[in-house]
């Protein structure tokens, strides 16, 4: 069937930039796709989450160490016969602490073999049914998992359904996954993962890339993933009187993945001097010695003092303001400039993004200082970013999120972590700083793509009593479709089956 360019033009905005198709998208931006796109970054359109958990990350790590208080004083506690056992409570799930190196078992998440089979019942341990045959109470999380999950609930039930298109909420994922952090690490990671996202990067999506390097470099959660909070000054008051040396984890990945890039230029002698450039950038901890706990405070003591040569730059010795000034002169390089715009246009584009989508990309960020608005306008309007072909495949989380605005659902969250552990993006949770992969060959392995079927057919048993899946896939994906896609849903011999084919389509899983 052929469709005017417009009208491909709205299924490429709602599926390559966006967060797929709802019932009624491609009707309402056909007229002028690009200029919908455009508009969304004109009125800086990044949904924010919502709900009674989420608060700021400073009140959440004063919640966690109160729960941890609770949990020492629990666990010290002796019932009154003196037999040294723990008193009775709510069942509770194990924390991640209790499994280093592991996954977190997410308290009420599908194991894998159950999301395989379309299940959401829970992997943690529950109580025995009472003896009167009641049904036994649900275990309560504890207080980390139970925040992970409302901020998870705000975004697979409430962000990724409220845009028109979403390319607003397709660019805080991809910032997020940029600044990895892993909820993996720890309880005090998981609790505050979602604020890092809410206060790091959502207010600098469409803002300056300098802002949100600082406000990712001086948040909680990446000062505690990357461990600079055990970063000394070698020939600090802290550090002489500790016998504690340098952490370079957090500089060279600041180097590595956050600005320059790997082929960026920099030396190992960049990464010590930067290194100590940040030593005293840290956390303050339960007792509050340093400032309000769970803030972000700069740390004189452990400071190394002097100052600092990096890429052929001398910084004077001026505390919390050396590594501000540092940090600037690093968001300003022109390889930090290339590296976002190569990892922009091959998340939205291609693998092997063209060149000179690349270098517009690039020149775009130099020329106004880092400004992503009109880095961001810049793609939409590049007639490479526009090519019909679907080259790229949607990772886990974006075939989830376009599973959910297709059909309109929203599962509990638990259901949806479940899903996305299967398929290897849990949420949040990348195996290393470098976040989880942006190319076909990550996602369309053997056992991603039966992943992918196992979850199509479960959505699509779900969905068989509420959707026609030729009218289903037409309104989603009409201009994008083949003749191929259209006579296998035409086809099926259940509405159950339609559907099915209709999520693992190429039109449904490319973008």
């Amino acid at each position: 069937m052929a469709h005017s360019s417009k009208r491909m033009d709205a299924g490429l905005a709602l599926s390559r930039f966006g967060l797929g198709a709802r019932q009624g998208d491609l009707d309402a931006i056909s007229s002028d796709p690009r200029g919908a796109l455009l508009e969304e970054i004109t009125n800086r359109a990044v949904p924010f989450p919502s709900g009674e958990e989420l608060k700021p990350t400073a009140d959440l790590l004063a919640d966690f160490y109160a729960f941890r208080d609770e949990q020492k004083e629990a666990r010290e506690r002796k019932p009154a016969d003196g037999t040294g056992a723990p008193q009775a409570g709510p069942p509770q799930a194990p924390m991640a602490s209790d499994q280093p190196g592991k996954p977190e078992a997410m308290a009420a998440q599908p194991t894998m073999e159950g999301a395989r089979a379309g299940a959401s019942a829970a992997s943690s341990p529950v109580a025995p049914p009472p003896a009167n045959g009641a049904p036994a109470p649900k275990p309560i999380p504890p207080l980390p998992q139970r925040v992970f999950l409302a901020e998870a609930k705000a975004r697979f039930s409430g962000t990724t359904h409220v845009p028109r298109i979403g390319f607003g909420e397709r660019l805080a994922m991809f910032w997020a996954n940029h600044f990895a952090v892993s909820a993996a690490k720890g309880p005090a990671l998981r609790i505050i993962a979602g604020a890092f996202e809410r206060e790091a990067i959502r207010p600098h999506v469409f803002g300056r890339f300098t802002d949100m390097l600082m406000a990712v470099e001086t948040h909680p959660a990446m000062l505690l993933y990357l461990d600079n909070q055990q970063s000394f000054g070698p020939n600090s008051v802290a550090g002489q009187n500790r016998k504690r040396g340098l952490n370079e984890n957090l500089a060279r990945e600041i180097l590595e993945l956050h600005t320059l890039g790997v082929n960026g230029g920099y030396t190992q002698e960049d990464v010590t001097s930067l290194a100590r450039i940040i030593t005293g950038w840290t956390v303050t901890g339960r007792e509050g010695r340093l400032g309000s706990p769970g803030t972000f405070v700069f740390f004189g003591n452990a400071h190394e003092p002097g100052a600092q040569r990096l890429l052929g730059k001398t910084y004077v010795d001026a505390g919390l303001e050396q590594g501000r000034a540092a940090l600037t002169e690093l968001a300003r390089h022109p390889a930090t400039a290339t590296h976002v715009a190569t990892k922009l246009a091959r998340h939205f584009v291609a693998d092997d993004p063209p060149q000179i989508l690349v270098e517009r990309l690039a020149n775009t960020f130099r020329t106004t200082d880092g400004d992503l608005a009109p880095v961001s306008k810049a793609l939409i309007e590049a007639d490479e970013s526009w090519a019909p072909e679907l080259t790229k495949i949607r990772s886990p989380l974006e075939f989830i999120i376009a599973v959910l605005r297709a059909t309109g659902a929203k599962p509990e969250p638990q259901q949806v972590l479940g899903a996305l552990y299967a398929m290897g993006e849990p949420l949040w949770q990348p195996a290393g700083p470098n976040g989880f992969s942006d190319t076909i060959d990550a996602w369309a392995s053997p056992e991603g793509i039966r992943m992918r079927m196992d979850i199509a057919n479960t959505a699509a048993t779900r969905g068989a009593d509420y959707f026609d899946p030729p009218e289903f896939i037409d309104t989603r994906l009409g201009p994008l479709l083949s003749h191929e896609t259209r006579a296998a849903v035409s086809r099926a011999e259940s509405r159950a089956q339609g559907l099915a084919i209709a999520f693992m389509s190429p039109e449904f899983q490319r973008r």
